[in-house]
């Protein structure tokens, strides 16, 4: 609409501005140092709303880091669309490969650099500044509720029991989330599902110290090569995961699911080249986005032990640990599979070491339905927005709180996600486009009007 883009022209450099405030707050939730920022970067994200145009907001303490929620209520009537994102964000380690400070947002290229840039302050204000469109031009066609957290990076272990209590506040029609990617701004799509998640830590404990590794080498049993030995087991020669009864629940995909999303655009020479490999490498049997979307993995996201400083120390550490995360897919459980991975690895462990293996936290994998009115709505927006349809796809990241919406709310969600594969979420020098932050900020108008139609 003519009025919403006008709005959106006039104020497109404030737009961009706030946003870039809001990046400069390091609110690293996985960080107690951060505690104060994230409780700050609340109330920034209480204040943009309140600005934009609710009704009201609040602040709501959790055992953890603080939710914000808002609303608007134009008429009890017309359908309510609960939009959900998050404030926190990843660590920055390491710093050494950013290119700028992590937390000191720069625009080259026309693109944003800053972590949370993209996951998700990036996405989650693009709801933000379209609400402030749709509100200050009397357009809204419908409720509009806010529930952002700021414990998502840390498995939002404290938003199950908010859901629980507050069930009336948060009642619903639809959750709009866009804390996803898209193919490319050429090629939009919307993700059709997401993993879940396991993610466990362990440790292998061998001597009761640390010890010279010429004194005692080859005599006491090393924790980090045991370690390393245990983990290389989880792979067999096929990179198939090794873990008894793991697949048990994994249902594979039809000839017909198969050919459709491997008929989405996916250059593998050029996804190569982008992240600096010869070869991909993964289950064999599947495509490259049949693993990334719809096969379950493991992997080691951090290894340490013994002596990691400048120049060297002949030490034979006492002990050795790892987190190892594994994403799962429709009908396999974070619980089962954590379980079955802390029965194997106590089971392969030498006698020579003590291992212990703790669950972190987990999020069942969720397929959101393509036949409902709201995926009708979201797919009409983007039509509207790019000028063709999206493409279905599945997604391989996690979003636990998805599975918990319909189980606690008995709500269904929409993936309306912005960002690209590359944008570098949870790595040095992660990004957003500019140009999708405005595309987000115009296109999500169209959803609540579409959702109000459809919706009679």
């Amino acid at each position: 609409m003519q009025v919403w883009n006008d709005y959106l022209n006039q104020n497109k450099d404030r737009f961009l501005e706030e946003l870039l405030a809001l990046l400069r707050i390091p609110s690293i939730s996985a960080d107690s140092a951060y505690r104060a920022d994230v409780a700050r970067c609340a109330e920034a994200v209480k204040e943009s709303l309140l600005n934009a145009g609710v009704d009201n907001a609040e602040i709501c303490p959790t055992a953890g880091h603080p939710i914000v929620y808002a609303e608007k209520m134009i008429d009890a009537s017309l359908p309510t669309v609960l939009v959900y994102g998050h404030y926190d964000v990843q660590p920055a380690d390491p710093l050494e490969l950013w290119h700028s400070g992590p937390f000191e947002p720069v625009i080259k290229d026309g693109k944003i650099f800053a972590r949370g840039a993209c996951d998700d302050k990036g996405q989650m204000f693009m709801h933000v500044k379209a609400f402030e469109v749709l509100a200050k031009t009397n357009t809204l066609a419908c409720n509009v509720k806010f529930m952002i957290e700021g414990e998502e990076e840390v498995g939002s272990s404290n938003l199950g029991p908010f859901l629980e209590q507050n069930k009336e506040k948060l009642k619903a029609d639809i959750v709009l989330v866009s804390d996803t990617s898209m193919i490319s701004m050429e090629h939009p799509s919307l993700e059709t599902g997401l993993r879940g998640l396991a993610y466990m830590e362990v440790e292998v404990v061998g001597p009761n110290r640390d010890l010279h590794s010429g004194v005692y080498g080859g005599a006491v049993a090393n924790p980090i090569n045991i370690l390393c030995k245990m983990i290389a087991s989880l792979h067999d020669e096929n990179n198939h995961i090794t873990i008894p009864a793991f697949y048990d629940k994994v249902d594979e995909l039809s000839d017909a699911d198969k050919t459709a999303l491997n008929a989405a655009p996916f250059d593998l020479k050029e996804y190569q080249e982008e992240l600096g490999v010869k070869e991909v490498w993964g289950e064999k049997g599947y495509s490259t986005l049949e693993r990334t979307g719809t096969r379950p993995t493991l992997d080691v996201n951090g290894i340490w032990g013994g002596y990691i400083g400048e120049g060297a120390k002949t030490v034979l550490p006492s002990k050795a640990n790892a987190k190892i995360s594994m994403r799962l897919v429709p009908h396999q459980s974070s619980d089962e599979i954590s379980a079955l991975f802390q029965k194997h690895f106590e089971s392969i462990a030498p006698a020579n070491v003590t291992v212990t293996v703790k669950a972190h936290h987990g999020g069942e994998p969720v397929v959101t339905p393509t036949d409902s009115v709201a995926y009708k709505a979201a797919a009409k927006a983007i039509q509207t927005a790019f000028g063709k349809d999206p493409i279905p796809t599945r997604g391989g990241g996690s979003i636990p709180i998805i599975a918990l919406f319909e189980k606690t709310l008995g709500l269904k969600t929409v993936l309306m996600g912005f960002g690209l594969d590359n944008d570098n979420i949870h790595s040095p020098n992660e990004k957003y486009d500019v140009a999708n932050y405005y595309k987000g900020i115009e296109t999500i108008p169209y959803f609540h009007k579409y959702f109000a139609e459809m919706s009679k």
